[in-house]
């Protein structure tokens, strides 16, 4: 099962960077000649709100750049809020995509995320480096007037690599035998709708970690979803919150602690209790000339799904949410030919 999951990861990416055009052509918009058709609906006005992805593409032929920055605590235990300079002082996660529109409706990326470390890693040494490589497919459009187009929907699926250095110990989550423990995918639903100015979407979303540590989940069911509500013309606010489905034996092992082994530590008891929480993210959007401003809080610590749906300890009660921003460029790769 584990080498037919990061085969699928690893090459459905691929497999579709190398369709001809023909192929890829059938995932375009229809031929709308006719003048029939209606006009789409932009229902965010970015491919992610905070945390959650939205059915919103790149555009054919397009290529966008994005850096994304994930920041320390803004309060918290510790220093001070001004002695911490409100948590940007330290870079918690990055990531650094490439993000391609083949067709109208089809987006590849592929990206080097940083990672930011988990409570597991208390004995386990530095966080793990990824390489992700993504997909979007959008499969449907909300029209305007249109009552047979109702809603948007796309599928994301994403397939990421640790490029980290296998530790020789065990019970570590960098503790690879081989290439497929390395691997974890991501697969979700985006099904969106704008109701006047009132923007949602709902994010079933589905991760698989092929190594964890003892006592972890494997697998894992979350349902997310984000809103978009209109201020004015040119200001909104993002929300966007998940909710995953972790097992009751995985809680009560990561918030159990265990004072029998000290020193030396063994590796297969858990001597660092936690408690999971639910990612939440609040934004505000500023649309000006050519360009779109957010500016994002989320008690999520990591990026990618499948670390910040499996590994979110911080609280939004305790002060423990960061502020987090993504620099764009986007870039015209082709045209097509008339």
């Amino acid at each position: 099962m584990k080498r037919f999951l990061w085969l699928l990861g690893l090459c459905f990416p691929a497999a579709l960077l190398a369709q001809d055009s023909t192929a890829v052509a059938l995932l375009s918009e229809p031929d709308n000649s006719s003048g029939s058709a209606k006009p789409a609906v932009e229902i965010f006005a970015t491919q992610r709100a905070i945390n959650a992805n939205t059915t919103e593409m790149v555009g054919k032929g397009k290529m966008d750049f994005r850096i994304t920055h994930y920041f320390d605590d803004i309060a918290g235990s510790g220093a001070s809020v001004l002695q911490r300079f409100l948590g940007l002082d330290n870079a918690r996660d990055v990531r650094i995509g490439f993000h391609i529109g083949l067709a109208k409706n089809l987006d590849v990326s592929i990206a080097r995320v940083k990672g930011a470390g988990t409570p597991t890693q208390n004995s386990s040494g530095s966080a793990l480096r990824f390489v992700e490589t993504s997909l979007k497919w959008r499969i449907a459009e909300q029209r305007q007037d249109d009552p047979t187009h109702p809603l948007a929907v796309a599928l994301f699926a994403s397939n990421a690599i640790s490029t980290s250095a296998a530790n020789a110990g065990i019970n570590f989550e960098n503790s690879f035998e081989n290439f497929s423990d390395r691997m974890s995918q991501t697969f979700q639903l985006i099904v969106a709708r704008k109701f006047g100015g009132l923007s949602i979407s709902l994010n079933p979303t589905y991760v698989h970690t092929n190594h964890v540590i003892l006592n972890d989940d494997a697998s894992m069911f979350a349902l997310g979803g984000a809103v978009r509500i209109p201020v004015t013309r040119n200001f909104n606010i993002l929300a966007d919150y998940f909710h995953a489905f972790r097992s009751s034996s995985s809680k009560d092992y990561f918030g159990t602690v265990d004072n029998s082994y000290n020193p030396p530590a063994d590796p297969t008891i858990n001597q660092f209790p936690f408690k999971f929480y639910d990612p939440l993210g609040i934004g505000f959007e500023f649309i000006t000339a050519g360009h779109v401003f957010n500016l994002n809080f989320t008690n999520a610590v990591e990026i990618m799904e499948n670390r910040f749906l499996r590994f979110t300890t911080k609280s939004w009660g305790k002060g423990q949410f960061r502020w987090c921003f993504t620099i764009s460029r986007k870039f015209s790769l082709w045209r097509d030919k008339k």
